[in-house]
């Protein structure tokens, strides 16, 4: 006589839904995803606009990005890839009572953990920044360490908001989590417009501003947790059942996040010994390209791993392959005309964006600098999100880690080939060599990849690949024509108000954008293919 399978506990006080539209959360999360991106880069004209592209940008931004370093390794790293699978276990299996009672040990055991982390973090923050930002002068070293004793208790909320997200997503509920990073943006808008009148020194305004982010990130899951009848009270027990088990599923999670983790730094640590505003410039090229790559390239390979795992489930083997011949087509598709949009429009679109204020026109020409070096590996960055999960949904995070690590060695290698001479002769742009290292990187491991994906015959390319890229390149080789021949000189751009610039960015972007698909459409592109996975 068989055992019957255990049977789902139903939650007599939360209603949960049975079954989740992926495509449904999906548009919710980009919709959100997108709201965040655009108060995100509302909140970076506004810092550029306020504070500029300086030694004390840098200070900020070093001192913003330690608890962020943290944030990727613990929260959104390791700990959500241990904690949502053991939640949704007991949440399926042992009732509502188990379930509370590990969301309040987990609540417990983090937050005392993140609470001694933080308060050493911001009790040794002399010594932190002198990791982080071993190149800073001394006064820069002292702001920066000011900055980190607000900082750092950011690390404690979001991870907190980690673990909110974490229980509402195993109830498909993401739209609160998903708008969470709006309030950031919105907090730090507010400081940096509001605060510096009333502080000695105004740049301290930010760090004072993302600890009250942090707090407001906080404060705003509780009304959502509560709605559940989640809202944990933390509890120690460190030989809880549940948390030995998340314990043990974050060590190789943690492993594989701090390699990509360990990489930014190296990028930061670096560019503290470039010239004064290094930092700065590279965030704000950086923050462009995420633009693009955030609201497509992570949708596509969101969209793309359930179809994969189910397809590795069924041991069909063509389906596998065809899907992700599909996400790397239309990833093709997007990201080629946003590269050379941003490559040619990089200063324009600087200027344009963020430079007004005390963010000068130097400022704006060194990030776009770099910006032009960042587009260069966009479509690679793209084709890294939609190949990784080719290995994931295999149950296979050996071999992503594994290509990880030689592309760390191979970034450090082309950093010291590309920066060094540059340092070395005192050029201001050495900064770009980064980038530049960053892009070349991001494109060997696209190659290893698909190499290994190829050698277990996980993916071998569709038919009609090469008539695609014949297609792509003729409409690409128009738009930059275009795009050439009708952009402004740079003396221009500077000489411009800022309503004209918006409007003849916008009379560049949009005719460029219908241009290159309207291209693809005559030459044969059936957009009906690309519509959903096969």
């Amino acid at each position: 006589m068989s055992k019957s399978p255990v049977q789902p506990q139903s939650n007599p006080e939360v209603a949960a839904p049975q079954r989740c539209n992926l495509l449904h959360a999906l548009s919710a999360v980009s919709g959100m995803t997108m709201l965040s991106r655009v108060s995100g880069l509302a909140r970076d004209i506004v810092i550029a606009v306020t504070f500029g592209a300086d030694a004390k940008t840098d200070a900020f931004f070093v001192a913003f990005k330690i608890p962020n370093f943290f944030r990727r390794l613990f929260a959104e790293g390791s700990f959500s890839q241990a904690f949502v699978p053991v939640f949704t276990e007991y949440k399926e299996q042992r009732g509502l009572n188990a379930v509370r009672d590990l969301a309040s040990h987990v609540a417990g055991a983090l937050g005392l953990c993140l609470l001694l982390l933080t308060s050493f973090m911001a009790m040794a923050a002399p010594l932190v920044i002198l990791l982080f930002g071993p190149g800073f002068e001394p006064e820069r070293h002292e702001l920066a360490a000011q900055m980190l004793r607000y900082t750092a208790f950011y690390l404690l909320f979001i991870s907190l908001v980690a673990l909110s997200a974490g229980i509402q997503n195993s109830y498909q509920r993401f739209k609160a989590a998903a708008f969470t990073p709006v309030l950031l943006n919105l907090c730090l808008i507010v400081a940096a417009l509001w605060l510096p009148a009333y502080l000695d020194t105004p740049i301290m305004a930010l760090a004072i501003g993302v600890f009250i982010a942090g707090l407001v990130q906080f404060l705003f899951q509780i009304p959502f947790l509560r709605r559940l009848n989640m809202l944990p009270l933390p509890r120690f027990n460190w030989r809880h059942s549940g948390m030995c088990k998340v314990l043990k599923l974050m060590l190789p999670a943690m492993l594989s996040s701090s390699v990509v983790q360990i990489s930014l730094v190296l990028d930061t640590i670096i560019a503290s010994f470039l010239v004064a505003g290094s930092v700065t410039w590279l965030y704000y090229s950086d923050r462009m390209v995420e633009l693009p790559l955030g609201v497509f390239s992570i949708a596509i390979a969101t969209v793309l791993l359930p179809s994969l795992s189910k397809r590795f489930t069924q041991q069909d083997n063509a389906g596998f392959s065809r899907n992700l011949d599909w996400g790397m087509r239309l990833s093709t598709i997007i990201t080629v005309p946003a590269a050379i949009g941003l490559v040619l429009l990089a200063k324009p679109i600087l200027i344009t964006l963020v430079q007004y204020g005390r963010f000068d026109t130097y400022a704006a020409t060194m990030a776009g600098y770099s910006l032009i070096a960042y587009a260069i590996g966009l479509p690679a960055f793209g084709y890294v999100k939609i190949l990784s999960p080719g290995f994931f949904a295999r149950q296979d995070t050996r071999t992503p880690l594994r290509i990880t690590i030689y592309a760390i060695f191979i970034k450090l290698a082309l950093t010291l080939l590309f920066v060094l001479p540059l340092y070395l002769q005192d050029i201001a742009w050495a900064h770009v060599g980064l980038a530049l290292a960053t892009s070349l990187t991001a494109w060997v491991q696209t190659v290893l990849l698909y190499y290994y994906l190829r050698r277990r015959q996980a993916y071998s390319v569709g038919h009609g690949w090469w008539s695609l890229l014949l297609q792509i390149g003729l409409a690409a080789l128009v738009m930059t024509m275009g795009l050439i021949y009708f952009t402004p000189g740079f003396e221009a751009w500077v000489s411009y108000t800022m309503w004209r610039r918006l409007a003849v960015l916008s009379a560049l972007i949009v005719p460029a954008v219908m241009v290159f698909f309207a291209l693809l459409r005559l030459t044969g592109v059936r957009w009906q293919d690309y519509r959903a996975v096969h």
